[in-house]
């Protein structure tokens, strides 16, 4: 039997990068998938993709930072497939870097939004659906900036402590109600974002992992389905690490 057999899977930021991935590796292992990303992305090869996979599938548009935005994917998901057993809360937005002595407070406001307050929207909803159906499963995206500084990238550094402090928070406060959540920490992943940069900054950021590579999309996948399916099923608060070795 396949790990996530008919359970249904919703991933925030789901159509690009990491969430693009944990999608199809969520299909692979049999769920459902509600991949919720902004509408205006271009979702429809990824949906597309997903039935070549034999998945049932569908898309939600979403804007984490909107509330109203948040509970309606959520609601039209409950709406289409009856429940929601697994969240993941991927989406997000890097920023600048610079100091807080000139931090622009517009640029703090708007990364704090969304990769901070846009996951406590998510959670929220996602919570309220799992008390009444009796469980589920939460994996939050933070990153190895969730556990060390990461210089210059001030409020995202901050943002990615705080979905720690959610994360853990929600496995006390719901552990005995048959909910768990856990968080996924990752160094530097070979994401199309990331292709963008500059090569002697890619090379920097290879230069400082000891396995000397990026990591991949696809590794990050498979962490979310361990974290998602019942081979974690005593995992909770907890943080997994994919740094190719950089906190040793």
């Amino acid at each position: 039997m396949k790990k996530l057999e008919n359970k249904v899977v919703f991933i925030t930021g789901g159509n690009s990068g990491i969430g693009r991935a944990c999608a199809f590796e969520a299909a692979r292992e049999g769920a459902k998938v509600v991949v919720a990303d902004l509408d205006t992305a271009d979702h429809q090869r990824t949906i597309n993709e997903l039935k070549l996979l034999g998945a049932a599938c569908l898309f939600v548009g979403i804007d984490v930072a909107d509330v109203e935005s948040v509970k309606h994917a959520i609601n039209t998901t409950v709406a289409e497939f009856g429940r929601l057993d697994v969240a993941l809360n991927n989406a997000g937005i890097g920023g600048p870097y610079g100091g807080i002595h000139d931090m622009d407070e517009r640029e703090w406001d708007r990364i704090i939004q969304i990769n901070l307050t846009g996951q406590f929207y998510c959670i929220k909803y996602e919570l309220q659906q799992f008390l009444k159906q009796g469980g589920g499963v939460i994996v939050n995206m933070s990153s190895l900036a969730g556990l060390k500084a990461e210089h210059g990238l001030v409020p995202y550094t901050a943002a990615k402590h705080g979905v720690l402090g959610i994360t853990k928070n929600i496995a006390v406060q719901y552990g005995a109600q048959n909910i768990r959540g856990n968080a996924i920490c990752p160094y530097y992943i070979d994401t199309p974002l990331l292709q963008a940069a500059p090569a002697e900054v890619r090379g920097g950021w290879q230069a400082a992992t000891p396995m000397k590579r990026l990591g991949q999309p696809e590794e990050v996948a498979k962490a979310f389905i361990y974290l998602a399916c019942d081979d974690s099923s005593y995992c909770n608060g907890t943080q997994l690490i994919l740094d190719g070795g950089v906190m040793c």
